[in-house]
């Protein structure tokens, strides 16, 4: 007997499989590093810049009056010390340190703040500034800017006691404020700054983690079927070539064709485009379940629908003879897709199901889950359940065109509650 010709795969059809393997056609460039990544640092190199100023400030005062060395050496140890208090207060998180540790810093930097002032008076005044930005940075809101006050209304004291003129004790209270909202707005500024970056990172993995999500939905809801179809096929070539080999023949120009749409599907689900057809789906199910002996009822009535409500109900399909096929000894399948009233049905009904049976595959997870996400994301609802009489229903309703809008926002939803990962 003369055998048929198998068609073979031309140049471009390997090139374009050896691509797939390879991850693609081609890779785009990694984006450069972008200047933004520099700014937690350059965040925290202004709030340091800004505390060394009011320290410098204020040593640069301390050094202008006559004093002795003793005095000046403790002068500067006070303020190196404040210095590091400060930076410890407007670290980020400084603010969920334990109350103890938080009340005994404070306590030790008003005691550095105010004792000095008995010595160079207002010419100690920036380091009360710090003071104030602590309370606020370490407190509760309404302690923080109760005490912040106080601490404003303290620096009244020292110029009046110098007997300086009210514009300079109007000044000395008015900077200490000042000082105070400067370093509380940079050491919050810097927090933040910093949390934003670190947020920036998370989203960058959600999305990530969304993409991986959906190659995974995709796969198993476009490639589960194509597979199982496989499967059955080639069971039924084994059995065909005995007896019939010219159906054999047939049957494996059918398995060859089925192979190239995987191949196809596969190609869709990496470049996002996952559009499908419920009326062809509906043709290769038909084709599927009469090679497995299976007697099928349909009945379509389809005047138009958008393509993503084609494309919900395709996989829905896809999904219900999967199931069929891997958990049940149908004898008889039934489906109807109706369209009215601006709604689309579909309605798959089979028989056989046994109650005890398990697939005996290792990785048999049920993608009734992923069905549920797609339905609700346009707006649809999904119902699935079987029967007293050992059938099984499964039925599904969507708009037929639905706000493109809720449904691209639902759909992200969706994907990142999918429970296919």
């Amino acid at each position: 007997m003369r055998e048929k010709a198998v068609p073979t795969m031309d140049s471009r059809e390997r090139s374009d499989i050896a691509d797939d393997a390879r991850g693609g056609r081609g890779t785009e460039p990694m984006p450069r590093r972008s200047r933004d990544l520099l700014a937690p640092r350059l965040a925290r190199t202004i709030l340091l810049a800004a505390l060394l100023s009011y320290t410098l400030i204020t040593m640069l005062n301390i050094l202008s009056t006559t004093i002795s060395t003793t005095q000046t050496v403790v002068a500067l140890g006070s303020l190196g010390a404040i210095l590091g208090l400060q930076l410890k207060h407007s670290a980020a998180g400084a603010n969920r340190m334990p109350l103890r540790v938080k009340s005994l810093t404070l306590s030790v930097q008003a005691l550095l703040t105010y004792v000095p002032f008995t010595v160079f008076h207002t010419g100690w005044g920036s380091m009360a500034g710090f003071l104030a930005g602590s309370v606020l940075l370490l407190l509760r809101p309404r302690t923080g800017w109760t005490l912040y006050g106080l601490v404003g209304l303290s620096m009244l004291v020292p110029p009046l006691l110098d007997r300086l003129p009210v514009l300079d004790v109007i000044y000395v209270c008015q900077s200490t404020l000042l000082t105070g909202l400067v370093t509380y707005g940079l050491s919050r500024l810097n927090e933040l700054v910093s949390e934003v970056h670190a947020a920036r990172g998370e989203l960058a993995r959600m999305a990530v983690t969304k993409e991986r999500l959906r190659f995974a939905r995709d796969l198993h809801d476009l490639l589960g079927f194509s597979l199982s179809a496989i499967t059955l096929k080639s069971e039924l070539i084994h059995r065909l070539i005995p007896a019939h080999p010219q159906r054999a023949m047939n049957e494996i120009q059918e398995v060859l064709a089925v192979s190239r749409e995987s191949l196809a599907d596969v190609r869709r689900v990496a470049s996002g485009f996952q559009n499908m057809s419920l009326e062809q789906e509906i043709s290769s199910a038909q084709s599927v379940l009469n090679s497995a002996d299976i007697g099928v009822d349909v009945m379509v009535s389809l005047t138009g629908i958008s393509p993503q409500s084609d494309t919900v109900l395709a996989t829905v399909l896809r999904e219900a003879v999967t199931n069929l096929l891997r958990h049940s000894r149908a004898g008889h399948c039934t489906i109807h897709a109706v369209q009215r009233a601006g709604r689309v049905s579909l309605l798959v009904i089979n028989d056989g199901i046994e109650p005890g049976y398990r697939d005996p595959s290792p990785h048999s997870g049920s993608g009734l889950g992923n069905l549920e996400a797609r339905v609700r994301a346009i707006g649809g609802e999904v119902e699935a359940a079987g029967g007293a009489d050992r059938t099984f229903r499964l039925r599904a309703e969507v708009p037929s065109h639905p706000s493109a809008a809720a449904a691209s926002l639902a759909e992200e939803i969706a994907e990142i509650r999918d429970p296919a990962a």
